[in-house]
């Protein structure tokens, strides 16, 4: 007779029980919950297969770069309400919280990202809304800073992204993005302002370094 099947754990809690609390390396003053070779993701999705790792799940070099950058130039979001798109973990939101912005949202499409974020906040000591949606097809939202990182890894999205990152610049949206130069960012259409060797555990790295950049939409240096 079949054992009958045991429900799978909510996100928060297998998170709190399978990927342990770390320093985020190039950027010790956040700890993130990250997965790591025994964290048996596979579980949150309730198969019985591996599957490629959530996003969510690990920091990624654009927003690693985004998240140093805040923090070595808190004034970039000092007062200002700030939006993570594509937010992940929510590293870029701790950064821009921490480093005192007056309001922060988290926006991905990734439930289980959502109870990340909100793990990670508290963990951080900051104050984070998360939720999730698709909001690339929306009107502009209500917010004085866009940030962006890691969210060029795919020629259709990367369409997708730069036509809502032009429609929130014209709303007088200013839009931060942070990328490791991977091939379906546009460079033609951004400029760059800063650059940082950052870690980028989601590209398979080995946990090295990357050069990574701050990029701006033309026209809005």
């Amino acid at each position: 007779m079949k054992r009958p099947r045991m429900p799978n754990p909510g996100p928060a809690v297998f998170i709190k029980a399978n990927l342990p609390i770390s320093h985020v390396p190039s950027i010790p003053e956040i700890r993130l919950h990250m997965a790591g070779p025994a964290s048996g993701l596979w579980r949150l999705a309730g198969r019985g297969e591996a599957n490629p790792p959530p996003y969510w799940a690990y920091p990624w070099a654009g927003g690693a770069v985004l998240a140093r950058h805040l923090l070595d130039r808190p004034e970039m979001v000092a007062g200002r309400r700030v939006l993570d798109l594509g937010a992940g973990s929510g590293l870029v939101a701790i950064a821009a919280a921490k480093a005192g912005a007056r309001a922060v949202t988290a926006v991905d499409i990734d439930a289980n990202a959502i109870a990340a974020i909100g793990l990670n906040g508290a963990i951080n000591g900051v104050n984070i809304v998360a939720w999730a949606a698709d909001i690339i097809e929306a009107p502009p939202p209500a917010t004085d800073l866009l940030v962006v990182g890691d969210l060029f890894y795919n020629p259709s999205l990367a369409l997708r992204v730069m036509a809502f990152l032009r429609r929130c610049q014209a709303s007088g949206i200013e839009v931060l993005i942070g990328d490791p130069e991977r091939a379906d960012l546009p460079q033609v259409e951004l400029s760059r302002i800063a650059t940082h060797a950052v870690a980028d555990f989601g590209g398979g790295t080995s946990r090295g370094a990357v050069p990574a950049g701050v990029f701006v939409l033309a026209g809005n240096r």
